[in-house]
């Protein structure tokens, strides 16, 4: 297991929850030590451009500070791809978000669509056709959806479930379509906990749901998983869930 991670991803880049200090070092305190951190290299403009309009681009380069932690970030959600593309699992313990980053426009603490960015690479290198995307956040990925719409280049799932039980049966359900998929994408949401805004999910629960990626990726594709951080606000907990999750994602 990998986690890509850069020391820049420390930067407080604007004034909201997701760039606030000491939101980085919860997870890498929980994480260092256990897992082999790499770098990534800033995505591209073209890696930008395969999912985001020029326009939308040229807005965010306008704030260059944000311009070049979020081309970091899609760079980290690439490298986290092509590591799990090639055989092992990756985290990619990133920031900004992305799932709220459609082509053309941006919310909710993101700017580019980090993990619609990996997944295109993959798809223009000739590496995979179809990737099926699980969505745990406890927001729904509009970007994302935005993004790929009705076309073949992904599925996408966001489980909604009210309690712990019937949300974990959703995942899995999710992970059983009977449409074909070259690679597990997981957009890592950690704002479902009980300790955090969405009041849910327990610790275990992230876990169970990381040992649910592997399992299918295992049976359907080769074993080709990798995650992406997104939400997850309550510092306190944070480092825990992300160790949580990536202790089931793991070999």
């Amino acid at each position: 297991m990998k986690v890509i991670f850069h020391q820049r991803f420390y930067d407080v880049y604007t004034a909201d929850p997701a760039a606030a200090r000491g939101r980085m070092e919860a997870m890498v305190n929980a994480l260092e030590g256990k897992y082999d951190f790499i770098e990534p290299e800033p995505a591209s403009e073209r890696d930008l451009e395969r999912v985001h309009g020029r326009a939308h681009i040229q807005q965010i380069q306008r704030e260059p500070l944000v311009y070049e932690l979020g081309g970091l970030a899609a760079g980290g959600a690439m490298l986290a791809a092509e590591t799990a593309f090639e055989g092992e699992p990756a985290f990619g313990l990133i920031r900004p978000p992305g799932h709220h980053a459609s082509p053309h426009s941006c919310w909710g603490f993101c700017y580019f669509n980090n993990v619609a960015i990996a997944i295109r690479k993959l798809i223009s290198d000739g590496k995979i056709n179809r990737a099926l995307v699980l969505d745990f956040d406890l927001h729904y990925g509009d970007g994302t959806v935005n993004i790929f719409g009705d076309s073949e280049e992904a599925l996408y799932f966001h489980p909604e479930a009210g309690n712990r039980r019937d949300f974990l049966k959703e995942v899995e359900r999710s992970l059983q379509s009977p449409t074909p998929y070259d690679i597990i994408a997981v957009s890592a949401g950690f704002d479902r906990h009980q300790e955090d805004w969405g009041g849910l999910l327990a610790t275990e629960d992230y876990r169970a749901i990381g040992e649910s990626v592997k399992e299918h990726a295992r049976l359907r594709c080769q074993g080709r998983r990798f995650g992406v951080l997104e939400g997850g606000y309550n510092h306190a907990v944070l480092g825990s869930n992300v160790e949580s999750f990536l202790e089931g994602l793991r070999d």
